[in-house]
Parts: structure tokens; C-alpha cells; sequence
């Protein structure tokens, strides 16, 4: 197994949403406020970064966006996983799931996590 290198760490932002949207699509803010939920609280993704990581999930094929209107009848943008985004995601979840793991064992506590 390898390390843990900075596309990990950095990719954990696209992993959240792209697990997030794996259900069904949502718009922006409810992106952010499913992840915040979802994390107890403990993660919350500000705007500045959100937007920016959904742009590029989108310019990758990871997600596709299209425009509605929100429950609060405002014009939105909802974003969906798409095929290629459904692969990237259970690629790219075992192997955050392999690093916690290693973390974990690190931390003496070996099979914290469990895919």
C-alpha cells in the first residue's frame, strides 16, 4: 500500500460530494448542508470551496449539472454523478478506506474503518 500523497487529502472534498450526490441530484447549498448533517456536524464546506470542487467534478465528467429550481423556488444548479463518477467513487472510497485503515492501525486502533 502506498502513502497517503497530497491528491488524497485533496480529493476528499470531490469523495464527499461525489458520495453525496450519489443518491439522487442536489444543488450547492444542499451539498454542503447534507455533508455538515451527514458528519455530525464536524465537516462543513464553505462556499469558496465547494463551488470550485463542483466545477472541476464537473469539467471532469464526475458530475453532471443542470439548472432548476430549488425547494425555496430559486433558480439553481443540480448536480448528479454520472456514470464515470459512480466508477470514481468506489474507486477512489476503498482506497480512502485502505489509508484510514493504515491511519488507524498507526493510532492502535487496527480496523476502525470498514468498507
Amino acid at each position: 500500500m502506498g502513502g497517503i500523497d497530497s491528491d488524497t487529502l485533496y480529493g476528499t472534498l470531490n469523495l464527499l460530494i461525489l458520495r453525496t450526490v450519489s443518491d439522487g441530484a442536489l444543488h450547492g447549498l444542499a451539498i454542503s448542508r447534507r455533508i455538515h448533517d451527514d458528519t455530525a456536524d464536524a465537516v462543513r464546506v464553505e462556499e469558496g470551496a465547494l463551488y470550485p470542487a463542483l466545477h472541476r467534478l464537473e469539467r471532469d465528467g464526475l458530475v453532471e449539472g443542470s439548472w432548476g429550481i430549488s425547494d425555496t423556488r430559486r433558480r439553481a444548479k443540480f448536480y448528479k454523478l454520472t456514470r464515470k463518477g459512480r466508477k470514481h467513487l468506489e474507486r477512489e472510497s476503498e482506497r480512502w478506506i485502505n489509508h484510514a485503515n493504515a491511519v488507524a492501525a498507526v493510532l492502535g486502533r487496527p480496523g476502525a474503518w470498514s468498507g
